[in-house]
């Protein structure tokens, strides 16, 4: 079967970061996605990379030294729990450093003209992640790092990452809250875990106008996430100009997920993959990579992954 122009990121290591019985995010993530993509035969019209571990300088340009060196010493010693949510296990710390790698790998595959387009399925997820402190289920914010290479070392100017993560992602808001080079939209459920990303966060200092927060209630269906898509989301992308579009992809928006009230259908995602690949194709030369976060129900994440997988394949 010939093979696309779209490349997937994953590292094995995401089968080793335990979190432990009864948690949403597992390893059985992954291996359901594995499974799903052979048996659909999607696997084989895919080109696979084994991702780098990220460098440690590309994780301290988004995390401080301290708390980088924190997450490899409680791994190191056997694991442990950052937060209430958010758990290490001996492997987590490596794991980590390949689900960032995947980033930034994606991003010189995708700005070397090598790939149409890319997924990152890899875990732990990222976009909670704060600069000095895990959160929701993150270790390191794996869309930022990919981001923040992208400006330092590829060349880019301007980056514009939707995060439709049915939770904000607060994490790579505040990355990139008081800065232009990178704009940052999400479109989630509201009131839910973490609380922020309200309408009225905007940016600050030279970052004010680059962020976008489109707030959903429970009950939500895909045509009102078209809407807003079309309405809101790709004229912030048409007026910012980005040479480069990231998607933070969970899959918890769908009406199947235990942790979120938002209807969305396999289909959905299709179809923002191709609102989103449209306007890439526009703007940025279809420079366009994804990156998984959540979505805790296995077949509601198979689903929509591989709706979004059959769009970036057609092109």
């Amino acid at each position: 079967m010939q093979k696309s122009g779209t490349h997937i990121f994953y590292h094995p290591l995401s089968l080793e970061h335990n979190t432990g019985p009864g948690h949403p995010e597992r390893i059985a993530r992954i291996e359901a996605l594995l499974t799903h993509l052979e048996k659909t035969g999607l696997k084989d019209q895919l080109t696979w990379h084994t991702p780098n571990p990220a460098p440690i300088e590309a994780i301290v340009s988004n995390h401080g030294r301290d708390y980088m060196e924190l997450v490899e010493m409680v791994a190191s010693a056997g694991g442990g729990h950052l937060d209430a949510d958010t758990m290490l296990s001996h492997k987590s710390y490596k794991a980590a450093l390949t689900a960032a790698g995947a980033c930034i790998d994606a991003v010189d595959t995708v700005c070397a003209g090598e790939a149409h387009n890319a997924f990152c399925m890899n875990r732990p997820p990222g976009h909670h992640a704060r600069r000095s402190v895990a959160m929701g289920f993150c270790l390191f914010n794996n869309i930022a790092i990919g981001a923040r290479h992208a400006l330092l070392n590829r060349g880019l100017e301007r980056v514009f990452i939707f995060d439709w993560d049915v939770h904000h992602g607060n994490g790579t808001q505040e990355s990139f809250y008081k800065e232009s080079s990178v704009y940052f939209c999400s479109i989630h459920e509201s009131p839910l875990y973490p609380g922020t990303g309200a309408s009225h966060e905007t940016g600050a200092g030279p970052g004010e106008g680059t962020t976008l927060n489109l707030l959903v209630s429970a009950g939500t269906q895909g045509s009102e996430y078209q809407k807003l898509i079309e309405e809101k989301v790709i004229p912030a992308m048409e007026a910012y100009r980005p040479d480069l579009i990231m998607v933070s992809a969970g899959f918890d928006a769908h009406r199947r997920d235990p942790l979120a009230g938002i209807l969305l259908e396999d289909e959905d995602f299709g179809m923002m993959t191709r609102l989103v690949m449209d306007a890439a194709d526009r703007l940025c030369n279809g420079r366009f990579i994804s990156v998984l976060e959540g979505g805790y129900d296995l077949q509601a994440l198979t689903g929509g992954v591989e709706q979004m997988l059959r769009v970036m394949i057609e092109r």
